[in-house]
């Protein structure tokens, strides 16, 4: 599994250095991956809109699709704050989404809001897999950022 992983995380990796920059969010990227290994959706922060997730954007991309047997690669933990839409949170979209296992590269640093994504989907019986060894991948992305 780790294999497949790594695959699917490289490739959110790709996705985050597409997003936008800005002062004020994180660059991010997004893959929903189906039971059969292929991929249903991608997202990357601001891809759609100037306030869109990467998460969220993959998962309106999905929309009508079965995603309950589905793995979402982020390269950021999902957010369980949010400024711009406070009732769509990453966290509680893929909880809606009924998507059982996500896999990130790193944990959302305390720079905006203090992030409870994974404690939030673990809390829920989410398998939540954390790739440390991306970590570096998805904050040199984010370089544009105070405090990184």
């Amino acid at each position: 599994m780790r294999d497949k992983d790594g695959y699917w995380m490289r490739r959110a990796v790709a996705l985050a250095g597409r997003s936008p920059r800005s002062e004020t969010a994180f660059a991010v990227g997004a893959v929903i991956v189906d039971a059969a290994g292929r991929e249903v959706a991608a997202g990357w922060s601001r891809d759609t809109d100037p306030f869109v997730h990467a998460e969220e954007s993959a998962l309106v991309k999905a929309v009508g699709v079965d995603l309950s047997a589905a793995t979402l690669y982020s390269t950021l933990e999902p957010c369980s704050k949010r400024a711009h839409r406070p009732g769509a949170t990453c966290t509680g979209l893929i909880l809606a989404a009924r998507i059982p296992r996500v896999v990130i590269a790193w944990r959302e640093p305390d720079i905006f809001v203090t992030c409870e994504g994974v404690a939030l989907l673990t809390a829920a019986g989410v398998s939540v897999v954390e790739l440390p060894e991306f970590a570096a991948q998805a904050r040199a992305v984010n370089g544009h950022l105070p405090g990184l």
